[in-house]
């Protein structure tokens, strides 16, 4: 990760006005959840900091939809939710949680992959991924990997890869390792990915203070991720923005949030593909914040951000490429 230099950091004072670009039913969003962290959140264990962040995934689970069967069961040694909807399934999905690479886990993202299942009509594959720091980087990785060959086996037909902002990191990697020895992937949605953009400039200073997410999480993160350390600055399984390849990968949509220090790394990513021949393309909501798969069913523009990602996903899953 490239060393930040001090004197480029903004000063709160010079953030973007949030007050103005964020609408009052995601400040709304905001709240509820900064409400289920303590005063003291960044001083808790990492066992702390799971046990919150699963009552937060809890209170705004949604249930399931109705239709949609799920069985728990391991592919290539990892543990996996498979959720089928009613009806004839066309695909499969392999979805990647969020959370760091720290918390998180199946229960934390149950309704949304549910939800995808339900509004696609394709098999959702969640995968319980080993977290950090007990399992540092490339645990994570290896165990996607794993799963998504052993899931390719078992369902035969296109298969799309998904996940949210660590997941979709994850998701990335593996499209980007499938290249060379499998599995065959038909297309990768991404929301608000981190990729290893630069940590010195761009969105990650203009919107270093961003509610949901800050440039100060996003490192504390990879330094978890890493046992203390750094990423290696050639290893794409950690960070897919420093492959050197761009070229083969499958269709992409990327979906960044405006007010994340993540954002541009999916505008990058997309330019990379494109850049090698490849068919990408982004979506930078406006006015949303990091996490806002949780206030799908709250905040209006939540809602139909979350409908292009299903688009998205079911028009790859068919062999499409979507109308965003």
């Amino acid at each position: 990760m490239t060393a930040p230099d001090p004197a480029r950091l903004p000063d709160p004072a010079g953030q973007p006005d949030y007050a103005r670009l964020i609408d009052a039913a995601t400040w709304a969003f905001i709240r509820e959840t900064e409400g289920w962290y303590p005063p003291d959140a960044t001083g808790l264990t990492i066992a702390g900091q799971r046990a919150v962040y699963d009552r937060m995934a809890r209170a705004f689970h949604r249930g399931r939809p109705a239709g949609v069967t799920t069985r728990d069961r391991p592919f290539g040694g990892v543990a996996c939710r498979v959720y089928r909807p009613a009806g004839a399934v066309v695909f499969t999905v392999l979805y990647l949680h969020g959370g760091g690479f720290v918390v998180g886990g199946l229960d934390s993202h149950d309704d949304i992959c549910a939800e995808i299942a339900a509004a696609t009509g394709a098999r959702v594959v969640a995968v319980d991924y080993r977290l950090a720091p007990e399992h540092r980087h490339p645990a994570a990785f290896d165990d996607a990997l794993a799963a998504a060959r052993a899931v390719a086996v078992e369902f035969p037909g296109p298969l799309i890869l998904a996940g949210d902002s660590a997941g979709g990191c994850l998701a990335a990697a593996v499209a980007q390792r499938a290249r060379a020895g499998g599995p065959a992937v038909a297309g990768q949605v991404l929301i608000y990915p981190g990729l290893g953009g630069a940590s010195d400039r761009g969105s990650y200073l203009s919107h270093a203070h961003a509610p949901m997410l800050s440039r100060d999480d996003v490192l504390w993160y990879a330094r978890i991720r890493h046992g203390g350390g750094q990423a290696r600055c050639d290893d794409p399984t950690a960070d897919p923005l420093r492959d050197s390849d761009f070229a083969g990968l499958p269709p992409s949509v990327i979906i960044s949030a405006e007010c994340d220090p993540l954002a541009d790394d999916g505008r990058d990513y997309r330019d990379r593909i494109r850049a090698a021949g490849g068919r990408a393309d982004w979506i930078c909501e406006a006015g949303l914040v990091h996490g806002y798969l949780r206030a799908r069913a709250s905040v209006p523009r939540a809602a139909a951000s979350f409908g292009r990602i299903t688009a998205a996903i079911a028009a790859l899953g068919r062999g499409h490429w979507p109308a965003l």
